[in-house]
């Protein structure tokens, strides 16, 4: 190995340290109250050091974020290997579920922490996240098409409201705000069910989709919804 090699590899080794750091910071501590000093203090490196691989805590969050959407991206590809569009569409809403369990740091960092930065501040990395948008919005089409939804279902709306419903059982589930022997699973499958069957039945929509495609303080895989 050469010299370039050690370095880009040493380099590579600090990063990973840094992220992970931060990580965990921010989860115990809550983003708002970690400095790029006390980050530096976790790896023993000096904050200076720290600049040179991030100009900002902010930059650290973006690549924090642009690996937890490559992770969920991982769980929507295993979970959505079907061609039918209602069970494609039943299987990426679980995907997203089981990722606040299985990544929950990175869950509670990109959903749910209130006083991360705006991710449209740095959208351009999450052109993936676009696209799983795109295709759901497709899949509640063709389910609208095929009779499995109402006539009429915005499918936007239609998704920003199935995305809420999942984030809101996800993080009853990941704040242990169940009652003793209450299961998190069965409560997350009850909401993702009911609200499927809700889009069978001849309900009219109040909302209407906007241009935004991320809400202030995390991501939606729908366009942002309002009251009509």
């Amino acid at each position: 190995m050469g010299t370039k090699e050690r370095q880009q590899r040493e380099r590579d080794r600090t990063r990973d340290a840094i992220l992970t750091a931060a990580r965990d910071l921010f989860v115990t501590e809550g983003y708002r109250h970690v400095s790029m000093r006390k980050i530096a203090e976790r790896i023993e490196y000096s904050p200076a050091a720290i600049y040179s691989y991030f100009p900002s805590k902010d930059d650290i969050f973006f690549a924090l974020t642009e690996e937890g959407f490559r992770l969920l991206a991982g769980h929507l590809a295993e979970g959505t290997a079907t061609a039918e569009p209602l069970e494609r569409l039943r299987r990426g809403l679980w995907a997203f579920y089981e990722f606040s369990k299985t990544h929950p740091e990175y869950f509670e960092l990109m959903f749910v922490d209130r006083s991360v930065p705006s991710l449209t501040q740095d959208f351009q990395r999450f052109e993936f996240f676009q696209e799983t948008t795109a295709r759901a919005e497709a899949d509640i089409a063709a389910c609208v098409t095929r009779g499995d939804f109402a006539s009429g279902v915005n499918p936007a709306a239609a998704l920003h409201v199935l995305w809420v419903g999942m984030l809101g059982a996800a993080t009853i589930g990941l704040a242990q705000r169940l009652a003793p022997g209450e299961d998190p699973d069965a409560l997350a499958h009850d909401v993702l069910e009911t609200m499927l069957a809700g889009l069978k039945a001849k309900i009219r929509t109040k909302f209407v989709a906007s241009d935004c495609a991320f809400h202030t303080t995390g991501a939606s895989p729908g366009k942002v919804a309002h009251h009509a």
